[in-house]
């Protein structure tokens, strides 16, 4: 077992299930953690090889700008409605992540 794929997988499972989380039941504990899980997540990324590697480390970040500034909005500007929608955008970005590493798992199978 490589336990490196484990825990990156650990991550980006845990960013998007915390930030499923915080859109249907907004908290502050939730969005710190779903924030943290998805940077700690966004790092393990970093200096992987595959396929789509480009790909699954771009939706990383677009995930992370979106989480971000939805913390900004939850804490500095109180707008819970505005945060609960960046993190949306930040779960569709984690869904296609977990989609393109699917995929690249798949085809370096075949290699």
């Amino acid at each position: 077992m490589y336990w490196g794929r484990v825990f990156t997988t650990f991550f980006i499972i845990m960013a998007l299930s915390t930030n499923i989380g915080f859109i249907f039941d907004p908290s502050a504990f939730e969005l710190i953690l779903a924030t943290s899980f998805n940077l700690i997540a966004t790092t393990l990324k970093l200096g992987k090889r595959g396929i789509l590697s480009a790909e699954i480390l771009a939706t990383s970040f677009v995930a992370d700008l979106h989480l971000l500034p939805a913390v900004y909005m939850f804490f500095a500007v109180g707008n819970i409605l505005a945060a609960k929608g960046l993190a949306m955008g930040a779960a569709v970005a984690n869904v296609i992540s977990i989609i393109f590493i699917i995929i690249d798992l798949v085809k370096h199978e075949d290699d």
